[in-house]
């Protein structure tokens, strides 16, 4: 289908774009930027005027729980959700049943996401088999079978002489590693920040040296192996000035926060509300100020929903004993919007870190609205505001700490391929 969008701001950071143009599709490509081609005729015409377009979001991190997990979500669900958010192209972790640790997992997931026509699908294939952190996982064959990466999800590798090997082994096939850092044994049984809110409600805290300590190692591995490393989910200040060193030192590292990350404090917590309750935990004010600053320097490549839906009995046991995670890649606009609100960034700051960074370190299409390009794109309204409801949300988890909140920030048209896949 050849469509017009028209007379949007377009907002392009990979290519210096920033002033209200018309953009034209003709099939799945953008054909044109400002003027159309010669004979060009839209079939549909989208009126963009007051609103933004941008190159579509990839989120690095949005677990579709499907295989195995369809009480929580399905690839289906969750890839609607993410259209709905925005978002083109979801990267699913490999936290499957089974593990996606083979070819076979690999090819269903893309069966499922071809069949549910919402976003794209890039899975992470396991870095172990059965991410049991013990034996190596087929990377050459998981990469075969459109794995973008390897990581292992939820789990560490404990055993510092397997992950070099994986490091070793991924280096020699290019394959990316995923890795959220976390030093198993002193992270314990903690389920929130180790601070003074968790010491006064009494919970296990998990110190920001349980990340620090393993984001030391796994930079440690990735310059003597060579390998890209990407660690996932950063949440401390120190950690962000590691990998800014890293950075410095011309080694191959790459780094996402998630959304909560950005915008609560272990504050969030006090209540013992439990849909609160993530891994890694929510932390502290200075944190939150440097991951954000991390972003604004180009230290951190791009922001993640880490959306994880659960079902509702999920989030009714006591703090502690509820599962962590939280449902929102329906959010992650909005959310970013109030942070350009309060100047904390940048318009051209939020697209970059949910296109043109997770694009540029995946090596996938995206991230760019040029002629020639694949368009994935998203318009949005920066001021229509929104309630999150059980009804709004189309996530399957409704596990979401904004339920009932008015959020300011609304997508108007997602375009995976150039397909209307979400109005």
């Amino acid at each position: 289908m050849s469509i017009e969008i028209k007379s949007g701001r377009i907002i392009d950071p990979a290519n210096g774009v920033d002033e209200i143009q018309s953009l034209y599709i003709a099939d799945g490509k953008i054909v044109g930027l400002g003027c159309a081609p010669e004979g060009y005729k839209a079939e549909k015409v989208i009126d963009a005027t007051g609103c933004i377009v941008s190159p579509g979001f990839i989120d690095l991190c949005t677990y579709l729980r499907e295989p195995g997990y369809e009480y929580k979500g399905t690839v289906a669900s969750e890839t609607y959700a993410a259209v709905k958010g925005g978002f083109t192209a979801v990267c699913c972790p490999p936290n499957t049943l089974p593990v996606n640790d083979t070819e076979a997992v690999t090819n269903l997931i893309f069966d499922l996401a071809k069949r549910a026509r919402f976003a794209k699908v890039y899975p992470i294939g396991a870095l172990t088999k059965g991410l049991k952190g013990k034996q190596l996982s087929e990377l050459y064959s998981l990469k075969q079978a459109g794995c973008v990466a390897a990581g292992n999800g939820d789990y560490s590798v404990e055993n510092l002489s397997v992950l070099k090997r994986c490091c070793e082994y991924a280096k020699t096939h290019e394959v990316s590693i995923f890795v959220r850092p976390e030093e198993v044994s002193l992270a314990a049984d903690g389920c929130v920040h180790e601070g003074a809110v968790g010491t006064r409600l009494g919970l296990n805290g998990i110190p920001a040296l349980a990340e620090t300590v393993a984001v030391s190692q796994l930079i440690l591995l990735a310059e003597e192996t060579g390998a890209h490393l990407h660690l996932s989910h950063l949440t401390s200040a120190k950690s962000v000035q590691m990998v800014a060193e890293a950075k410095r030192s011309g080694l191959n590292v790459t780094a996402d926060v998630a959304i909560q990350h950005l915008i609560l404090t272990e504050e969030a917590v006090s209540g013992f509300d439990s849909r609160f309750h993530c891994r890694p935990p929510l932390r502290t004010h200075a944190d939150r100020a440097a991951l954000i600053k991390g972003l604004n320097d180009g230290v951190i490549d791009a922001v993640c929903s880490q959306h994880q839906p659960h079902e509702a009995a999920a989030k009714q046991a006591p703090f502690a004993e509820s599962e962590p995670g939280i449902s929102s890649v329906e959010v992650v606009l909005p959310l970013l919007l109030g942070l350009v609100r309060e100047s904390e960034l940048s318009l051209a700051t939020l697209v970059k870190v949910l296109s043109v960074g997770a694009a540029a370190l995946l090596k996938v299409e995206g991230g760019s609205l040029a002629v020639g390009d694949t368009a994935d794109i998203c318009v949005f309204d920066t001021n229509e505001a929104w309630r999150v409801t059980s009804e709004t949300v189309i996530s399957k988890g409704k596990n979401t700490p904004w339920d009932e909140h008015e959020m300011q920030g609304l997508v108007k048209h997602t375009l995976v391929d150039g397909r209307i896949a979400y109005a």
